[in-house]
């Protein structure tokens, strides 16, 4: 059965005759956002302190801008300097996933770690002791519950000391590549040209001229195609048999289900902030899209959670019992890969009855 679209209607239909000029002002209010949020991490100098701007809140507002200009250079790039895009998307690219790795480290172990206390019946306290340890100048980290040994089998206590070495150990080596990237002349120029762009918006000749209606909607085109390749029939069961292929596979490359959700999950954002250009950087509230970003971010969450327990599963020379926890707890995340997957079905397939 043919899949049908999201969106019921063109959402971008009212917005036709918006010009580069829109495409302008978005660019620069994203660059003064970045430069402001790069000023407050400045000036708490990395770290948290009284009267300091929150540096985990600046570095999210500095990824946060560097993502929106890098798609507004991707889904608007005939109308900007072609040169200039193309030599500045890469650079956007390498910030963003700089400064998210930490944070990525720090929620991959903290879901992992509530996952075995919840898979082992453990009772556990709100708040742990590694919660308030970081490296110098790290971001503050959120609470971690610690494993309660006393309430976890000796296998699940070994695993989550395990991965809490693994990840922590990922985590500090992230935070420390980011400080030296936020030192770099890389990254100098890259805030030198968002800097510019803050004043000068390098648009083509007829960008003023040309609507920028048919490229947001082809954004939106190019997500409702890659949608409609996704196995939504196969993710609405309770188990996905293809899922188990190559489960055991010694092979440490990412889950070869994964990589399509991922995409479409980029592409999502891709067409939410067209969407941004065209109706303002607060346009309407489309629960759809809400709804269907919410678990793709769970999917992606789960299915990295998943690769980082095969990876320590692989750790050389550990215990049987230690090894069987994290299958477990590999095989927990991949259920909640496949709920993810049946929870953005149940959002597209429900708005496709609605049409």
């Amino acid at each position: 059965m043919a899949q049908q679209h999201l969106e019921p209607t063109d959402p971008l239909a009212g917005h036709v005759g918006i010009t580069g000029d829109a495409l302008a002002g978005y660019l620069r209010s994203q660059a003064t956002e970045f430069l402001r949020a790069l000023r407050q991490h400045r000036e708490s100098g990395g770290a948290s302190a009284a009267g300091a701007e929150d540096p985990v809140d600046a570095a999210r507002a500095l990824r946060r801008s560097v993502r929106r200009i890098s798609s507004s250079l991707h889904t608007f790039r005939p109308l900007l300097d072609p040169d200039w895009s193309e030599s500045l998307r890469p650079e956007l690219a390498w910030l963003s996933g700089t400064l998210g790795m930490e944070h990525a480290y720090e929620s991959r172990l903290e879901r992992l770690l509530l996952a075995l206390h919840r898979l082992s019946g453990a009772v556990f306290p709100t708040q742990s002791a590694s919660a308030a340890v970081g490296t110098a100048g790290s971001p503050a980290a959120h609470p971690v519950p610690a494993p309660d040994r006393g309430n976890l089998t000796v296998g699940a206590a070994k695993a989550g000391a395990l991965l809490d070495r693994q990840l922590t150990l990922a985590r500090t080596r992230a935070h420390s590549t980011a400080l030296q990237a936020l030192g770099s002349s890389r990254f100098h120029a890259v805030a030198d040209n968002i800097a510019v762009l803050a004043s000068e918006v390098p648009l083509t000749k007829t960008a003023v001229t040309t609507d920028l209606h048919p490229m947001a909607t082809a954004a939106q085109e190019r997500l409702d195609d890659a949608v409609t390749a996704l196995p939504l029939v196969t993710a609405g069961h309770p188990y996905n048999a293809e899922a188990l292929i190559h489960g055991l596979s010694p092979d440490p490359s990412p889950h070869p289900q994964d990589a399509p959700w991922h995409q479409v999950r980029l592409l999502l954002r891709l067409h939410r902030y067209a969407r941004e250009v065209l109706c303002g950087t607060n346009p309407p509230v489309e629960l759809r899209l809400l709804t269907a970003g919410e678990a793709l971010d769970r999917h992606r969450d789960a299915s990295e959670a998943a690769a980082a327990a095969a990876a320590a599963a692989r750790t050389p020379r550990i215990a049987p019992a230690t090894a069987y926890a994290l299958g477990v707890l590999h095989a927990d995340q991949r259920h909640e890969v496949e709920a993810a997957r049946f929870a953005f079905q149940q959002c597209w397939q429900k708005q496709a009855v609605s049409t």
